[in-house]
């Protein structure tokens, strides 16, 4: 029987997903790998962080919502934040990296970047025109 749970999310893009796993500090490796849970068992995903402790974090495309969908073993989630937030942070860090990442194709130039202490994130951009 599996154990393996899915999360819808609204993650679109992979370059961005990536980053925000980064920028998170986790080390996710891309294409087509098997994330682990009970009693060795395996399921696809297109993204996964191999975790010491607990189950591994995988991310496969969900064609019908045309996103990104956590997959793991909640019964194994021994990380040191519930997977709601852990989802939060991820969510937030992607969007941070959409943002930059459009502002910065517009000509625009990041001027101060702040992390508040409730967790929300300032940004601030400039662009010089002539």
């Amino acid at each position: 029987m599996s154990h393996f749970s899915t999360v819808k999310t609204q993650l679109r893009k992979k370059e961005y997903l990536k980053q925000a796993l980064v920028d998170l500090g986790y080390a996710p490796k891309d294409g087509q790998n098997l994330v682990r849970g009970y009693r060795g068992q395996t399921v696809k995903a297109e993204m996964t962080v191999e975790m010491t402790q607990g189950a591994d974090i995988g991310f496969r495309w969900n064609e019908g919502s045309k996103s990104y969908e956590l997959v793991t073993d909640l019964d194994l989630w021994k990380q040191s934040i519930p997977v709601e937030r852990f989802l939060a942070q991820v969510t937030q860090r992607y969007a941070l990296n959409t943002v930059i990442d459009s502002t910065t194709q517009e000509g625009f130039q990041i001027a101060e970047q702040k992390e508040n202490i409730d967790g929300s994130i300032e940004l601030v951009v400039t662009r010089w025109d002539s």
